[in-house]
């Protein structure tokens, strides 16, 4: 059988959708070029020391942790627990700065500073590097601070314990910076709560919120909180002449009348 010879117009008709073919898949190829791309930019870029977002952190959570007196293997072992819960609660691109209180009326010392960098999950199989994420986290982020929980409880006594400075500090050189006055802020403290300052003593006067109204304490640790949350955790100390719940009333009363707001008050377990 003699074989049909092809007609001009069949082979333009194929030309035709040979062209079409490619010319789609270019566009595949130029689309998903931009898909990568995109998604690529969509990714914060991290500061190589902070590990914050370059454009800056999304939440900002202060520790402070009071060492200015020894606490017990129970109540140690409780704060722990709680300061590695707080620790999981910051957020992807979230900032986290723990600092120890001192005798030293507003000196604090930084034990850490960083944000929280993510620990993979939420990396793109295609687009980005699981192991690599997971590494920069535990190396950066989570490894030091477990270091600090397993150093919970090891303080040694003070002269003073001037807690109020030491929120004061924070609130004015950490969240007062212009560059984190618009994100969300929280601050816990760990402490047994009792202020002793020549300003104004609880020892003295108990927790007595009208007498700290009379006392050169209040306008000398006033600081404008504007609506930051305040979780306390509360060491509990034997043979006061006041109790947790007095504690709690004199707190929620200063950071309220320094507009800030009281998220939650803990009293830990153990006795020191």
């Amino acid at each position: 059988m003699a074989r049909r010879r092809q007609s001009s117009s069949e082979s333009n008709t194929g030309l035709i959708i040979g062209t079409i073919l490619f010319g789609l898949c270019s566009i595949g190829l130029v689309g998903a070029f931009f898909w990568f791309q995109a998604e690529a930019n969509s990714k914060p870029k991290l500061d190589k020391v902070t590990m914050c977002p370059e454009t800056g952190p999304k939440a900002i959570t202060a520790v402070l942790l009071d060492v200015t007196d020894p606490i017990s293997d129970v109540t140690a072992l409780d704060l722990r627990n709680q300061f590695q819960d707080i620790v999981k609660s910051v957020p992807e691109g979230g900032l986290i700065e723990v600092y120890a209180l001192t005798d030293e009326q507003g000196e604090l010392g930084q034990t850490f500073s960083g944000c929280n960098p993510g620990d993979g999950s939420s990396e793109d199989d295609i687009t980005g590097n699981k192991r690599l994420a997971r590494e920069r986290w535990e190396k950066g982020f989570q490894k030091p601070l477990d270091e600090i929980a397993g150093e919970i409880g090891n303080g040694t006594g003070g002269k003073q314990s001037p807690i109020m400075a030491g929120i004061q500090n924070i609130n004015l050189n950490i969240f007062g910076s212009p560059k984190y006055r618009d994100i969300p802020k929280e601050m816990v403290v760990a402490s047994d709560l009792i202020e002793h300052t020549s300003a104004f003593s609880m020892y003295a006067d108990g927790a007595d919120f009208q007498k700290f109204q009379k006392s050169p304490a209040r306008d000398q640790f006033r600081t404008a909180l504007n609506g930051t949350e305040i979780r306390l955790l509360e060491f509990q100390r034997p043979g006061l002449k006041f109790d947790s719940m007095q504690i709690a009333e004199f707190w929620t009363a200063w950071i309220r009348g320094n507009d800030g707001e009281m998220k939650r008050f803990t009293r830990l377990e153990g006795m020191n």
